[in-house]
């Protein structure tokens, strides 16, 4: 801590006294304070010798040596402005207060700490759209047979926002349920029963030691078949993750979410959802009981581009319960038949990885066709006769391939359709009532990061 005392002198002081002061803090000046305690001038070792050698005497006023117009500083200066300054002939920069009282004195060998500043955390995380093999990436089933499903997340994403509290109280703030929930502590939470059962699974998953408030909002709407619940708790992760030294990497990210959602909450589901969200991009994922592996597919730019710009996304204007409709796929999956189609469509997939690697984007689609006939097979419940009415209409006006997304029932449909086709079909979804929603690919999936506070 540096002594202010020492480059201290009263307007009163002679040269004399000055000197004195500059050789008690051997830092070569002194500041010359009024009756108030206010700075108002420097005086430097080299202003007092050019006065002694214009014939000064040492016990003149040090009035006669200091210098009123001097550089100085405030507690909201810049720190990059200060080494400039410092930089730039100037050896030392009083700091002062409104009053122009005197708060610190920088310099090359003093300058202020960079001081640890608050910081809350954001993240994003993407959606995806299914291609392949749905059904194949349920515990259930690849841990005896295998599976493989092709996926691809979109732009379209669940946003969080993380900000720490200096107790241990908890505020959870969702635009997606419009509500606020306020507890005490995370114990109140875990035991309150709430429409935020999703969330209070995954707090139970990381166990955080401290309170926070936290924000969410997401792009699509929900039960929509874009995996949104995963997303929401991938984004979630994501901010919790931004204050952890030792980060979880995305296979663990991903097994966290899963464990959240399917193990505490006992939603029926598969695996993929997690990690394509937290992965992001093209993939081909294979699953069996040892491990899980995710193959991120590289296209040619110019093959990526056309596949997007071929796929429709349609919002059918209702939404599903996929648990239910997985507790259901999971009963079928017993039937040896039903397993034989699954088994199909994961050779499918396989199909559908060659034809993007070689670019053969309408046989792609195609593909998409066989994969919808399939999934119908697994369940009841996967469509109705408006899906189905909607799904023919398409094929007649312009797509070659397509199936509903996530688990079925409802939600949102993917068209394969060829380049000069696709007005056509965009002026049937207008005419049906149905709604058409833009996306490019997202390469990337999990995104977070932190900001300070006060920028």
């Amino acid at each position: 801590m540096i002594d202010l005392e020492i480059f201290k002198i009263s307007e009163k002081s002679t040269i004399s006294d000055a000197l004195l002061q500059i050789e008690k803090n051997t830092k070569g000046f002194t500041l010359v304070l009024n009756g108030q305690d206010c700075v108002i001038g420097i005086v430097t070792d080299g202003d007092i010798r050019r006065k002694l050698l214009e014939g000064i005497q040492l016990d003149a006023s040090i009035s006669h040596c200091s210098n009123v117009d001097f550089v100085k500083a405030d507690v909201d200066t810049p720190r990059e402005l200060l080494l400039k300054q410092l930089d730039h002939k100037i050896k030392v920069i009083p700091v002062l207060d409104e009053q122009q009282r005197l708060i610190t004195i920088v310099s090359k060998d003093h300058l202020p700490e960079m001081a640890e500043q608050k910081v809350y955390s954001r993240a994003k995380s993407p959606v995806r759209i299914s291609f392949g093999g749905g059904g194949s990436d349920t515990s259930t089933y690849f841990t005896e047979n295998g599976g493989a499903v092709i996926n691809a997340t979109i732009s379209l994403y669940s946003h969080a926002t993380l900000k720490l509290r200096d107790d241990a109280k908890i505020s959870i703030f969702s635009i997606d349920l419009q509500d606020i929930v306020h507890f005490e502590n995370i114990k109140e939470l875990l035991n309150f029963p709430s429409k935020f059962a999703l969330i209070q699974s995954l707090i139970k998953a990381i166990k955080p030691t401290f309170g926070f408030e936290l924000f969410i909002h997401s792009d699509f709407p929900m039960n929509s078949g874009l995996g949104g619940s995963a997303v929401v708790t991938s984004a979630i992760l994501g901010c919790f993750n931004q204050f952890r030294q030792d980060k979880w990497d995305k296979y663990e990210l991903s097994e966290i979410a899963f464990q959240a959602e399917r193990l505490y909450l006992g939603v029926a589901g598969g695996w993929q959802d997690q990690y394509a969200t937290v992965f992001g991009g093209l993939n081909f994922m294979e699953f069996n009981s040892n491990q899980n592996i995710i193959n991120p597919i590289r296209l040619n730019k110019e093959i990526l581009l056309e596949l997007e710009e071929s796929l429709v996304l349609c919002y059918t204007g209702t939404t599903h319960d996929s648990g239910n409709i997985h507790d259901d796929q999971k009963k079928q999956t017993q039937n040896s038949n039903i397993k034989d189609q699954i088994q199909s469509n994961v050779a499918l997939t396989y199909e559908m990885r060659n034809h993007l690697l070689r670019g053969r984007l309408n046989e792609f689609g195609k593909c998409l066709h066989k994969t919808w006939e399939l999934k119908k097979s697994f369940s009841s419940k996967i469509s109705s006769p408006w899906l189905d009415d909607i799904y023919n209409g398409a094929m007649e006006n312009g797509a070659i391939g397509g199936k509903l997304l996530g688990a079925g029932g409802g939600g949102y449909f993917l068209f394969y359709v060829p380049s000069f086709n696709r007005h056509k079909i965009m002026n049937w979804i207008k005419a049906k009532g149905l709604y058409y929603t833009p996306f490019i690919f997202e390469e990337h999936g999990l995104q977070s990061w932190t900001v300070r506070e006060n920028e």
